[in-house]
């Protein structure tokens, strides 16, 4: 079959799904990372019998077609970008091209998760790999891989003094690889002919040292599991057990414990704008911002668009829906206030009468819904 030529717009969000056999575009020199000679060639079959493991999660799958499918960033009124969309779009695909991560800034509930989601389906990647980011996040044990070594020492140990197996079991009964698992950002790294897509979400909650040991990685490519080396040596020429990814049930060969990739994962880090980042960091990202919807047609266009799911688009262009729109866009601060909880009143309003509130109902239920995003608990609704 032969192969599509290479396009720069490779994300359009156009809300159609690229040609299978689009080529890849080739990286910049300084960000192209060769095989090594301990590193498996996975031009053959392995690489082809990962992805069809991957393939067979529908439900993770599926979670990246309806988020991605829907995500249509601001339009005007003749269905075109809006500069500061056009801006997303062009980040991303320069991300692709430079092989460098994204930083996307913007308001709660602009769609910055959602980009993610629906770059990996309209370029055919697979479900989104997901590391959401709490004060507490690790890169090593919750990002790249855990080592369960309680479980190991507990299994080798009970089996040497169970009556049957004692002095029959060795350290081979018990590989290392039987307790690792690797985290989201572990996967994304491993040797891939296709990138995979990388939701590094909301990274402005992690601790201060977090981003700059995200640094190395981005630059190397690359990274290593000391219990695998050791296990490697110990092993001689065996062969290495395969480890769990983060893909559910699906396993990856990692010989001598090291893992660097060959395609750079497509990572889309987002951020609340709560806090700074280093000036390092920012050189080896690319920023930009998210735009939320701002006028009437990019809010109807984008309520269509949640609402086709369910067959109900034609919803959007109903006068109580249309009403509720501008109602919103007059009386709502889109800094304080996120497109989703628009969409929750409009997701009450158009149901049928006898599954959706009454009219005093809806009035009770905009002061609820329509609380602004930074007001304390406790204030006055509506503020």
């Amino acid at each position: 079959m032969t192969s599509a030529p290479i396009n720069w717009d490779l994300f359009s969000n156009s809300g159609s799904q690229i040609d299978p056999a689009t080529r890849w575009p080739e990286a910049p020199p300084w960000r192209a990372w060769q095989r090594q000679e301990h590193e498996p060639d996975t031009s053959n079959s392995a690489d082809e019998e990962y992805w069809q493991q991957v393939e067979k999660l529908p439900e993770q799958q599926e979670r990246t077609r309806r988020r991605g499918e829907v995500l249509q960033l601001p339009r005007d009124e003749s269905n075109q970008l809006t500069e500061p969309a056009e801006r997303v779009r062009l980040a991303v695909n320069a991300a692709i091209h430079l092989r460098r991560p994204l930083l996307i800034t913007g308001t709660p509930g602009s769609g910055k998760t959602s980009l993610a989601h629906a770059i990996a389906w309209e370029l055919r990647l697979g479900p989104v790999l997901h590391w959401p980011i709490t004060p507490r996040s690790r890169l090593i044990e919750d990002g790249l891989y855990l080592y369960d070594a309680l479980g190991r020492l507990h299994d080798s140990q009970f089996a040497a003094t169970s009556d049957a197996d004692k002095g029959k079991r060795s350290p081979d009964d018990f590989p290392v690889a039987d307790y690792i698992s690797l985290g989201p950002v572990g996967t994304a790294f491993l040797p891939f002919q296709r990138p995979r897509v990388l939701l590094i979400d909301e990274l402005d909650k992690s601790d201060l040292q977090l981003p700059n040991e995200l640094l190395n990685l981005f630059e190397e490519g690359e990274y290593e599991i000391p219990q695998l080396i050791r296990e490697a040596k110990r092993r001689a020429n065996k062969n290495s057990h395969p480890v769990r990814t983060h893909d559910p049930g699906a396993t990856a060969q990692i010989p001598a414990g090291r893992v660097r990739c060959h395609e750079f994962p497509i990572v889309v880090m987002t951020s609340n704008r709560e806090r700074d980042f280093p000036a390092a960091f920012h050189r080896r990202c690319i920023r930009v911002d998210m735009p939320a919807p701002t006028d009437q047609a990019a809010f109807q266009s984008l309520v269509r668009k949640h609402f086709e799911q369910q067959n109900r688009g034609k919803l959007a262009d109903k006068k109580n829906v249309l009403d509720e729109i501008v109602t919103f866009l007059e009386t709502t601060k889109q800094e304080d206030r996120a497109t989703d909880q628009l969409l929750n009143v409009l997701h009450l309003l158009t149901q049928s009468n006898s599954a959706g509130p009454t009219k005093e109902q809806v009035e009770t239920l905009r002061a609820v819904l329509y609380k602004g995003l930074r007001g304390r608990d406790g204030s006055p609704e509506g503020s």
